[in-house]
């Protein structure tokens, strides 16, 4: 019988109409199943288990304690240093804890109560001192600002950006001990202050040139000065910093990367606890402040938006049919040609820039034009064809969050490979040139100007295209061009190219352009606080809100792929030219590398042995082979663990079933025995309203 009433378990569903049926009134079939539920032998045992790890920092069990004396005693000295606040228990239970440690501080000891208390004021002294230099960071308020009014998207490119500024004043601390040091205390060149000469101007500083190319700006500024030792030299120490900010960068691009991605993959919709936790436990009760309450809650309310916004998607994506998905695959396959028509009519445009660049120009005005030429190009192509490919990508029907990374990705390729074209033609006209013409300056001007040109584009789009547009909207929102520009919104995809590409030049012309990295600390500060100008001042918070961290992991990727392209280029450049014999630290030898060599010549028989096997290509190959096992024993391991986590998940689902499906019988066998409590009662008046028709039933005409 009790089959054929519940044919099927919908664990999702708590109470079902079959068992709250019309005999018990609704509020008594809730009480019954929570009092079933408490009741269950599941639920007394996770409560027994609670209440025993509550008690274990402050009772000792005498069984735990006879059996394993030090471990029980190792555990309730751990326990009971547990702040009270970290533990899951109500107000009642934490008082009564509090007064159970109190009075075990008397029977414990001294010298066990002295090291309980330094050990809790050790630990407040590390929250206090962690809380300071949190405090300490720059922009932190101007973050939590942003973060309120805007989005955590938003926020993401300004946490994005203020790692860049770490990553360049590391990368400037490394350039100055390896390079600029021993150089201001070994060179023979004057460190004074450079002075103008007739044929100096203006313009040389943002062209390079005049004194800029007679400073320590550039590479031909560097000789091999008085320090001559094999293996520490100028030369020698030129390289190695170089390599050293090529390496730290690479480690710690990555390491951000995977931290991202793994945190990104937690978050994933398996795991997904994000919107309770936002609803419950998102709010902090320690806020006192109107203006904080007002940031948190908008805050809040934004990331519900956005993770709403991306429920709604997914809904209306299961609701299409075959013919409507048909039609969007291939209206993505046409749009997709028309990206690729785009990205090849742009690589055309800088390759004739590029080519108008080379030809020497008499007047100063056009030889500042024609050498502008290729950044400006290559600016138009970045800030014309990502709009295009933001429209496009709406056009393609995806979500919110797969838009702004498909515009991303697209984006990058753009920046990237207009940055590689103009490169590739750069190094092809510098091979044609002479040696002794320094060409190292040459290539190093060029990057110089591109970082200029950068930071110029920035200033002037903020405060002579941002602003105005601004100004309109809100003194004049009836004209017709205010209309037509409407309210501005803060584009992250672009924002966070623009970073990018600056970062890469920065690599790139960081060997011909040591001081490149002080000159971007200085540039992405300045840029930090003109983009919160324009987002404060400018933007509007966006209707649709979408995730940032997939895209925080998207943006380090991108950042590591623009690392790998100036790697690249860079090698390229000191494997198959020959420097300058007449300027730079290298004059005079046929590679770069060979002042390696000298060293590792000089270095005792076993050494040198140990270096040329380090370097050969044997060793690579048994170092790819040990990677190889390496990654297939991580990847071995990772699908174990996704395995058995699929079958938690599977086997916690089938715990819920069968507690709601408990709950059902028993909430239906206890109203059935209600009703044969009842049935005694109720008999006698059943009996005296059967007599009544019995005593009208002569009355009634046959």
């Amino acid at each position: 019988m009790v089959d054929k009433e519940y044919p099927s378990i919908n664990f999702q569903r708590l109470i079902s109409d079959e068992s709250c049926g019309s005999a018990v009134l609704e509020e008594s079939c809730f009480y019954l199943q929570a009092e079933i539920l408490n009741q269950l032998p599941s639920s007394l045992a996770q409560q027994n288990i609670h209440h025993q790890h509550q008690d274990r920092g402050t009772k000792e069990t005498l069984i735990s304690g006879e059996k394993h004396p030090g471990q029980a005693r190792g555990a309730s000295n751990r326990a009971s240093t547990v702040p009270l606040k970290y533990l899951p228990a109500c107000m009642q239970r934490k008082r009564e804890l509090r007064d159970l440690r109190n009075q075990q501080r008397s029977t414990i000891g001294r010298w066990e109560s002295w090291r309980r208390s330094q050990s809790i004021n050790m630990r407040r002294l590390g929250e206090h001192v962690g809380g300071a230099i949190s405090s300490l960071l720059p922009w932190s308020h101007t973050l939590h600002s942003i973060e309120g009014r805007f989005g955590a998207g938003v926020k993401a490119y300004f946490v994005f950006l203020r790692y860049l500024v770490y990553l360049n004043i590391l990368r400037g601390l490394i350039i100055g001990g390896t390079i600029l040091t021993p150089t201001a205390m070994y060179s023979r060149n004057n460190w004074g202050l450079q002075t103008f000469q007739g044929n100096d101007s203006l313009l040389d500083f943002f062209l390079g040139s005049g004194f800029l190319e007679r400073s320590p700006v550039f590479y031909g500024f560097y000789s091999r000065g008085s320090l001559e030792l094999p293996c520490f030299n100028t030369p020698l120490l030129f390289l190695l910093g170089t390599l050293s900010v090529f390496i730290l960068s690479l480690i710690m691009v990555v390491r951000r990367t995977v931290v991202g991605y793994k945190h990104t993959w937690l978050l994933d919709n398996r795991y997904n606890i994000h919107m309770s936790f936002k609803v419950f436990c998102g709010w902090d009760f320690c806020i006192q402040d109107p203006e904080v309450a007002a940031i948190k809650l908008s805050f809040i309310r934004n990331d519900l938006k956005s993770y709403l916004e991306e429920e709604r998607f997914q809904l209306r994506d299961a609701m299409r049919t075959l013919m409507e998905r048909l039609r969007l695959y291939l209206l993505r396959v046409f749009l997709n040609i028309l990206v690729m028509a785009l990205l090849g009519g742009a690589f055309t445009l800088i390759y004739y820039a590029t080519l108008l660049s080379m030809d020497q120009q008499h007047n100063w005005f056009l030889s500042l034009l024609f050498q502008y030429l290729p950044p400006i190009f290559i600016t138009l192509a970045n800030f014309t064809l990502p709009h295009i490919f933001r429209w496009i990508a709406v056009f393609e029907d995806y979500s919110l969050a797969v838009q702004v990374n498909t515009t991303l990705v697209r984006s990058i390729f753009l920046k990237l490979a207009c940055l590689g074209i103009y490169l590739f033609f750069l190094i092809k006209y510098i091979k044609n040139t002479e040696t002794d013409q320094c060409w190292e300056n040459q290539f190093g001007k060029e990057m110089y100007k591109l970082c200029m040109f950068d930071f110029l584009t920035c200033f002037f789009k903020a405060f002579f295209v941002s602003y105005p547009v601004k100004l309109l909207v809100s003194r004049h929102p009836s004209c017709w061009l205010a209309r037509l520009l409407g309210q501005q919104y803060f584009l992250i995809p672009f924002n966070v190219l623009d970073l990018v590409y600056g970062e890469t030049v920065s690599w790139v012309g960081l060997f011909y352009c040591p001081l490149l990295p002080y000159i971007g600390t200085a540039k992405l500060v300045a840029v930090f606080y003109i983009k919160k100008f324009v987002v404060l001042q400018c933007c509007v918070p966006a209707q649709r809100m979408f995730r940032a961290s997939s895209s925080s992991v998207l943006f380090n990727v991108m950042l590591l792929l623009g690392l790998i392209m100036a790697a690249i280029t860079l090698g390229t450049n000191l494997h198959r030219f020959v420097p300058s014999s007449g300027c730079g630290p290298f004059a005079g030898s046929k590679t770069v590398f060979n002042v390696t060599a000298v060293c590792v010549d000089v270095l005792p028989r076993p050494a040198q042995t140990a270096v040329r096997y380090l370097t050969s290509e044997t060793f690579f190959y048994f170092l790819i082979l040990a990677q190889t096992v390496l990654l297939t024993s991580y990847e071995s391991r990772r699908r174990a663990i996704a395995k058995a986590i699929e079958r938690l998940k599977d086997m916690l689902v089938m715990t819920s079933s069968d507690k709601h499906f408990l709950l059902k019988q028993n909430t239906l066998s206890l109203r059935r025995q209600r009703k044969k409590s009842k049935s005694p009662a109720v008999a006698p008046g059943s009996e005296e309203a059967s007599s009544t028709p019995q005593t009208l039933t002569p009355e009634r005409p046959l």
